[in-house]
């Protein structure tokens, strides 16, 4: 007689899988609080791209494991996997974190078939997770003043305490009664029915600790967020309180590394955060907590939900084309879609792992609001009808081996999404001189931060950088970033001769990884009035020993503070 089809244990393997992940997830979570207590600040780097590892590592390991529990002809049977997603269904729907495990599903499923295969059959393409839960676990803490802003936040902050002092609680006290005040309404510091709601775990990224929360009356809400910071040997500072919802929409940037937080119920903070950041996509906001993955996945059903109810068609890109990636967009869906040319501008020295490399280098650095965050795709499908004619035309002309049409049906094979923004340089033509000196001082302070995290762009023309609607300037093109650490940066030699400096070639030898700053102005800018501006604000970019002291700085440890909120520094350091 033969045997059953093994579909129940099949999901449980997946599921188990899930288990091994989200455990070693949590034990790297887990170990921030001690890192920001420790100021253990490049364990806290090396820990952030460890867990950005972790998913990839534990789908490598899953399938495998599937592959020795069962017989190839028994487990590939892709018919059979309905079975397998209706197994899988019943052992997750009590799970806190069923949304998650769904997506690890999907991952199991694509590393053990082709593309072709994918269906909502086989897979969760829709999501079978309710939209709307009851609570089912406590997860803020709510203080209300009742009149007494001061002894509300001594109750916060007897609440959220660490193993390292506060430097001067007293004193920090003091002065978030008076930003809180200032922020707020007069009538609402009074009103009886103000209410503080703060999310019971802290959440770390780089060197800091952030509460995170809102304020509310009956009719009012602001999102709250305290920043922490650990000075060395002087204890833990309340760095400030932040009110301002497009303040705390760039704390959650998607040029941001992902916080760390223990996450009991997942996807009732994520609705947590979406009431106090309503302008966020559900997307952005679980990647923001390093559920990158699905975060993936919400991102690819927002997609196709709007290719469905809308009429947009894709276009390419506004801006200079790239002599590496062609862009394209949605023009009603803020994001852009990259994919690799089958040729490249002779100008440039890379090949197309190389590219790939670089790209996905960008998802395990610290960002430090300054690189796009980007989602890596394969065999996207699309229908015909929506991409306008001529952007079509040029996808297959530029890269014939990533874009095919099959009937009404656009294959990308490989390609990547990241947040659309104006370019830099389409952005100056159409600025006033107030706005052109806000984005030059932004672009080099972009730049610098950049350097200060070991990260030098490379290719730093303003065409690669781009304005997000806050204003912020933002790096987006890598097909030439490294490692500050890597590159060769060199004072131009002086002329031997007349002849030399009359030459048209380099009368001195060039490397491949050498760099020579004074030559940035006349290529980073056509324009004269531009030029003597940048170097007004940020001249010393110019000059290669400032690049080489930040190189010596990172080679003898030194993290770099990148604040993501406006502060006015409490000790001038």
């Amino acid at each position: 007689m033969p045997q059953p089809w093994p579909a129940l244990e099949i999901a449980r393997s997946i599921l188990d899988g899930f288990d091994d992940y989200r455990e070693h997830f949590r034990q790297i979570t887990d170990g921030a609080r001690a890192r920001f207590e420790q100021a253990l600040w490049l364990e806290a780097q090396t820990a952030s791209a460890a867990r950005i590892n972790l998913y990839e590592e534990k789908v490598v390991e899953t399938v495998a494991r599937l592959h020795n529990a069962f017989d190839d002809e028994t487990l590939m049977d892709v018919s059979c996997w309905p079975l397998v997603k209706s197994a899988y269904i019943s052992l997750i729907d009590l799970r806190f974190d069923d949304e998650l495990s769904e997506t690890w599903y999907n991952s199991i499923f694509c590393g053990l078939f082709s593309h072709d295969l994918i269906s909502d059959g086989t897979m969760f393409i829709h999501t079978t997770r309710p939209s709307l839960r009851r609570a089912r676990a406590a997860q803020t803490r709510t203080y209300k003043p009742q009149g007494q802003l001061d002894r509300m936040l001594a109750s916060v902050f007897a609440d959220y305490r660490f193993s390292e002092d506060y430097a001067d609680l007293p004193g920090d006290l003091q002065r978030l009664e008076a930003q809180l005040r200032e922020n707020l309404p007069d009538w609402v510091c009074k009103d009886p029915e103000l209410t503080v709601e703060l999310f019971s775990s802290v959440l770390y990224r780089n060197k800091g600790a952030y509460l995170v929360g809102r304020i509310y009356t009956r009719e009012d809400q602001w999102p709250l967020v305290i920043p922490l910071l650990h000075r060395e040997g002087r204890g833990i500072q309340i760095d400030a309180l932040i009110t301002d919802e497009a303040q705390v929409s760039i704390i959650f940037s998607f040029t941001r590394s992902y916080f760390m937080v223990d996450v009991p119920v997942p996807a009732e903070f994520i609705g947590f955060l979406k009431r106090i950041l309503p302008g966020k996509h559900i997307a952005e906001l679980y990647t923001s907590i390093g559920f990158y993955k699905h975060g993936k996945s919400e991102f690819y059903r927002a997609l196709i939900n709007h290719l469905a109810n809308t009429d947009d068609q894709f276009i390419m890109a506004p801006g200079v084309r790239g002599m590496v990636m062609s862009v394209f967009t949605l023009p009603g869906f803020n994001t852009v879609f990259k994919i690799i040319k089958d040729r490249f501008s002779p100008s440039k020295n890379v090949d197309r792992a190389t590219v790939i490399e670089k790209y996905r280098l960008v998802k395990s650095v610290d960002r430090v609001g300054r690189m796009a965050d980007t989602q890596e795709f394969a065999d996207f499908r699309f229908p015909l009808s929506k991409f306008e004619p001529a952007c079509l035309e040029e996808l297959l002309e530029v890269a014939p081996s990533t874009v095919s049409v099959e009937g009404e049906t656009v294959l990308i094979r490989h390609c990547w999404t990241e947040r659309r923004m104006t370019p830099l340089n389409l952005y100056l033509e159409n600025a006033n001189p107030d706005q052109v000196r806000e984005a030059l001082e932004d672009y080099g302070l972009a730049i610098k931060q950049l350097a200060a995290a070991n990260i030098f762009p490379g290719d730093m023309l303003l065409k690669n950088f781009g304005v997000t609607r806050h204003g912020r300037v933002v790096f987006y093109d890598y097909d030439e970033i490294c490692f500050l650490t890597e590159a060769n940066f060199r004072h131009i030699p002086q002329p031997r001769t007349p002849e030399d400096e009359m030459a048209s070639e380099p009368w001195y030898s060039i490397g491949p990884l050498d760099v020579f700053p004074e030559e940035f102005p006349p290529f980073l800018f056509a324009d004269a009035g531009q030029r003597k501006l940048f170097d007004q604000l940020h001249g010393e970019l110019y000059n290669a020993d400032y690049w080489k002291g930040l190189q010596e700085a990172i080679r003898a440890g030194k993290v770099i503070d990148v604040f993501p909120y406006r502060r006015k520094d409490l000790d001038n350091e």
